[in-house]
């Protein structure tokens, strides 16, 4: 709880990934993926109650082995490849209605600490605001980005009324990092999205905003946690 507010902390992880199979309860540095997040999870000031949200048993059965409550199994209507990623969060907080905030942490992001996760619910809920979102600096800049036409002709992606020679005079940009998710309940029930006019962002560095899709980054986040 902030600031009188209930927080409920919801972890999504269906079984059927692709890119890397079983990747949420696949070994990172010593422990299943999925375990990462629940430990940082646990730690926090603010989350009333963390749940797991999946249709899978051996990711049911982990993750309660690491103290996350699963009070329910999700749909496998709500855990194929075409899933829009908000319908497990609406599916979970109707379930569970007696929530102010609801914040949503993919396992995916195995890096982001504790203090990033009470740091985004301080901003969102002391600023008074529906929703506030997890980002980080690309390390390559859209300014200079090119699409590529039928000719192989370089068209510039955004519209430039000047031409940056350095990177430090390029204006700074932001991407979400999938890391971190906060917003009011009743506003996300009615806006089905995270991210809208009325979000505000939580900058976290590129060192902690992994987000694991492929085996590169599963390379990456090890070498990262080891040193």
């Amino acid at each position: 709880m902030y600031n009188g507010k209930t927080i409920l902390g919801l972890i999504p992880a269906r079984g059927g990934s692709k890119g890397v199979p079983r990747k949420n309860i696949r070994n990172l540095a010593g422990k299943p993926l999925i375990v990462w997040t629940i430990e940082e999870a646990k730690k926090s000031k603010y989350i009333d109650k963390l749940i797991l949200s999946s249709e899978d048993d051996e990711i049911i059965r982990i993750a309660k082995e690491y103290g996350c409550e699963v009070p329910f199994k999700r749909p496998v209507e709500l855990a194929q490849d075409n899933t829009p990623g908000i319908e497990p969060v609406l599916d979970a907080i109707k379930k569970l209605p007696n929530y102010d905030y609801v914040v949503l942490l993919q396992p995916t992001s195995p890096l982001r600490t504790v203090e990033d996760i009470d740091g985004c619910i301080e901003k969102c809920i002391y600023n008074n605001v529906n929703a506030c979102v997890s980002v980080t600096e690309p390390d390559k800049s859209p300014y200079w980005m090119y699409s590529v036409d039928d000719k192989d002709q370089m068209v510039p992606l955004l519209d430039k009324e000047e031409e940056f020679t350095y990177r430090q005079e390029i204006p700074k940009v932001y991407v979400l990092n999938g890391a971190i998710y906060v917003a009011e309940v009743n506003y996300l029930l009615k806006k089905k999205s995270f991210v809208s006019e009325d979000t505000i962002a939580f900058i976290m560095p590129p060192e902690r905003s992994i987000d694991i899709d492929s085996e590169v980054d599963f390379k990456l986040a090890e070498i990262l946690i080891k040193n």
